[in-house]
């Protein structure tokens, strides 16, 4: 076998095992990336990026992965936008069960504070269920939710929203008023342009949206990102 020909039967089987790994997927979910080719995906929860401080179980790759519906609105929210010459860039979407399981137990420890100082630094990690920053069922796991902001689509330098993704306090609840007005138009924007394609917010959370209607509105998934 000559170099060529080899070289085109390893692009054979990398084409066919991406193929495959995109049929494993349960129907009416798609990898967002095949829908919006330049989506920018920073899954806090394949790193040690986040509250927890640790790689978060199920989270494989940083992939991002979406119900079709909410990828296909997404697409028209991201398109809106560049006409502004801004982007969007997406924190978590499809979350599996496994991971929110993975939260409960970080909760039950109350001595793991490794992140406390950036993520929840004025909430006492016993309270977080009650404030609802932590649940045993997220709406992550069905699919049609996700964690977003928007960056310049020059620099892919998030604009300014007055706290950082997955910050647990006040300061993040959409109608906060302690911020600038700079930050609460950027949270506005944010907020508008996803209620305008069927995206409904979190008030706790400006970077928190659920596609209303969502396909999966009872079901709650746990197969891995990979």
């Amino acid at each position: 076998m000559n170099y060529k020909t080899l070289i085109y039967f390893l692009s054979l089987m990398l084409v066919t095992l991406s193929f495959k790994q995109k049929q494993e997927l349960p129907d009416g979910f798609v990898y967002a990336k095949s829908v919006i080719p330049d989506l920018d995906v920073d899954l806090h929860y394949y790193s040690v990026n986040n509250f927890v401080g640790d790689t978060i179980d199920g989270y494989q790759a940083n992939r991002l992965i979406l119900t079709k519906a909410a990828a296909e609105k997404l697409k028209l929210v991201q398109d809106e936008l560049q006409q502004q010459n801004l982007c969007l860039k997406v924190y978590d979407g499809y979350r599996p069960q496994r991971a929110v399981n993975h939260f409960v137990r970080w909760a039950r420890v109350l001595n793991d504070t490794v992140n406390k100082s950036i993520f929840y630094p004025e909430v006492k990690k016993r309270n977080l269920f009650k404030l609802g920053y932590i649940a045993s069922k997220s709406g992550h796991s069905r699919g049609s939710t996700l964690d977003l902001a928007i960056i310049d689509g020059n620099t892919g330098e998030p604009l300014d929203m007055g706290s950082p993704f997955d910050f647990f306090g006040e300061q993040s609840w959409v109608a906060y008023k302690g911020i600038t007005e700079r930050q609460k138009q950027n949270r506005q924007l944010l907020k508008s342009v996803m209620l305008k394609h069927n995206f409904r917010n979190y008030p706790k959370e400006w970077w928190h949206f659920t596609l209303r209607w969502e396909p999966f509105p009872k079901t709650y998934f746990d197969f891995e990102i990979k």
